[in-house]
């Protein structure tokens, strides 16, 4: 068997998480202050991917860039660069996909906080920022933790808009979950099982490991 695809996913699954962890942090930050349209408008954009048909998102992310349509074509055009049919345009169509697992807990975390922690170290001069990373995001670490491997399984089983985008590239787009696919079509059930089975083994893993660290960490006073 290939080792290939299972590499080319965890590889994937781990750049998408770290890219959203720079993104999510700020962005669910902002989110979890107060209500405006535009924040209302934002966060239906960030869930669409939770109700959305893969296949209808992975179409669209295709049309838009295409290096014959749209951003794609500019980008094309401009700086020489190809998403579709590409790692690079996998990794894009994770971050937008996978959005919505790193953003909801962290920002359901935020809001969950009792206002007084900000406002006394305001008090104390801290700035927003300082506040944000040495106040806020310590007092959160579990569903930060949470918010990641969420990410980095849901990464695991993208199948539907990787295909869309990326198609079927052995060692460049072929990813497990189209490895699982290709094998199955190819009736070569040996291979599907062995690529599903490591895939489940990682993601069960990874969520035991999830609910052990939340039942047994340790209780700040705020929990």
């Amino acid at each position: 068997m290939d080792l290939t695809p299972i590499w080319l996913t965890l590889k994937l699954a781990a750049i998408a998480t770290v890219i959203l962890l720079i993104i999510g942090l700020p962005l669910a930050y902002w989110l979890s202050k107060g209500r405006s349209i535009a924040k209302i408008i934002l966060e239906a954009i960030i869930t669409m991917p939770l109700v959305l048909p893969p296949s209808v998102l992975g179409f669209y992310l295709l049309m838009a860039f295409s290096p014959k349509h749209g951003i794609g074509e500019w980008l094309h055009n401009a700086f020489d660069i190809q998403l579709v049919f590409s790692f690079k345009g996998l990794i894009l169509a994770s971050v937008i996909y996978s959005m919505p697992f790193m953003i909801g807990p962290i920002k359901s975390a935020l809001q969950q906080l009792p206002l007084s922690l900000s406002h006394a170290s305001y008090t104390l001069g801290k700035s927003e920022r300082e506040t944000f990373i040495k106040i806020l995001l310590p007092n959160i670490r579990a569903s930060v933790l949470t918010a990641a491997i969420l990410t980095f399984a849901h990464t695991l089983g993208e199948f539907g808009v990787v295909l869309m985008i990326g198609g079927n590239i052995p060692g460049v787009t072929r990813v497990a979950s189209i490895a699982v696919y290709d094998s199955v079509e190819n009736m070569d059930y040996a291979s599907a099982n062995a690529y599903s089975l490591i895939l489940f083994g990682i993601t069960f893993i990874m969520m035991v490991s999830v609910f052990v660290f939340n039942k047994y960490k340790a209780k700040s006073p705020l929990e």
